[in-house]
């Protein structure tokens, strides 16, 4: 891909018959918080809420006349579809999209109003990769075209030109992005390299993985495309358990390097940049702006960092399991399994002797009993303080109550909680 710069910039002028450009915003609070100048590179404001809608038309207006009239497949995570449906529907080339059968109502919506009559809809597997394999194997077994939502040359060169408005507008110092399957950084990172290259600058592009989906970390590691085992789809817009080849090669030459961004913290920025900037994000999307407590202070002082928020598909049905995760990351929310005697009043020695006036049950439900004599209960406790939760575990065990402090890395509770949290 020696030629990026023209081919990026061939994409941006068909691109712009079908999409504008999306803002890059200067956001006052987050650079007076790290010191520098913070832009966020706005892609969840395209019509289909993500960077998404730039590599499927590239993909797709590049197939011969022919490979259109087969029609074509994509799998996705959910943005992917949409931006195969909204592109499909424009030039009238029939669709057939798999999605993994946890995709959020939301995108699922949001796919059929862009698709309308050129779409046909599957929700197929509990995992984007195993969704998939079964898109890969219907076209293959219909003859239509695939669009990958990555690992393509063509989808990649559509994602290069989120960097091509950026260097339009200012010189960056960083841009970060989520990496998910790695098509938009492999795209970014590329163009941002040569155009620097070509111009005499210096710009660093920096990926996100997060701690649930960090497969591009662990290829980087390995130095070979490494396939992990995703038990939280919560991100689900980042949750690709094996980045593909082409994009892995691509990263490994421009990336400058790669952070890994814990859950809680995601969530934490999520209901941040909602209350304080009004910016409904979904979770991939809020990443790199999670990731900023990551970075040295010192080394991006008066630098000019780019986030790129990717997208804003998300369901606010979804919010009440972000303020639970980010109340725990805080520890300001935690579980046990507590058993209790099968007598009066087990109940209220609990509460008087363990818990404080501003400790708070939020959780109160009985697992199993054991047998006539005991019972496993779950309890969730609110505190308002972390260093209270040292008292409460003190307490417990003075009084001789019987529990397991559940977390997922306690062998013991790590399945109770992953049902839990």
């Amino acid at each position: 891909m020696k030629n990026i710069l023209n081919l990026s910039h061939n994409c941006h002028q068909s691109l712009l018959k079908f999409i504008n450009p999306s803002p890059l915003n200067f956001n006052q609070r987050l650079s007076k918080k790290y010191n520098c100048n913070i832009y966020i590179k706005r892609e969840d404001l395209h019509d289909v809420r993500s960077f998404k809608i730039r590599g499927a038309f590239n993909n797709i207006i590049n197939l011969s006349n022919e490979k259109k009239q087969n029609g074509v497949v994509c799998a996705s995570a959910g943005n992917h579809a949409q931006g195969v449906a909204m592109t499909c529907s424009n030039l009238k080339i029939n669709s057939d999209i798999f999605i993994p059968e946890q995709t959020p109502i939301q995108k699922v919506e949001r796919i059929k109003y862009f698709g309308g009559d050129y779409c046909n809809l599957y929700k197929i597997g509990k995992n984007f990769n195993s969704c998939l394999h079964e898109a890969l194997k219907f076209s293959t077994n219909n003859n239509k075209s695939f669009i990958h939502p990555y690992n393509d040359i063509n989808t990649i060169i559509g994602q290069s030109t989120i960097a091509l408005e950026i260097f339009d507008k200012i010189n960056p110092d960083y841009i970060i992005g989520t990496i998910g399957g790695g098509g938009m950084m492999s795209g970014i990172s590329k163009y941002s390299n040569d155009f620097c290259q070509k111009n005499n600058l210096k710009c660093k592009t920096i990926g996100i993985d997060a701690d649930t989906c960090d497969s591009m970390y662990q290829s980087f590691k390995n130095n070979y495309p490494t396939k992990i085992n995703i038990t939280d789809n919560f991100i689900d817009g980042a949750s690709v358990s094996k980045v593909g080849d082409l994009t892995f090669d691509i990263c490994k030459k421009n990336l400058n390097d790669i952070k890994i961004v814990n859950t809680g913290k995601l969530c934490e920025t999520l209901l941040e940049i909602y209350q304080n900037d009004g910016i409904i994000s979904e979770p991939a999307g809020a990443l790199p702006i999670a990731s900023l407590d990551l970075f040295d202070k010192n080394k991006i002082k008066n630098k000019n960092i780019v986030c790129i928020l990717s997208g804003g598909n998300n369901d606010l049905s979804r919010y009440p399991e972000i303020v639970e995760r980010n109340l725990v990351y805080q520890n300001l929310k935690h579980y046990y399994l507590i058993r209790f005697a099968q007598t009066p009043g087990q109940l209220k020695k609990f509460i008087n002797s363990v818990l404080g006036e501003n400790d708070d049950i939020c959780r109160f439900e009985y697992i199993k009993k054991t047998n006539r004599e005991y019972g496993d209960v779950l309890i969730g406790i609110q505190i308002q303080n972390p260093n209270d939760i040292f008292k409460i575990d003190y307490l417990l065990k003075i009084n001789n109550f019987n529990f397991i402090k559940l977390n997922k890395d306690n062998p013991e509770s790590s399945l109770l909680y992953s049902y839990i949290v």
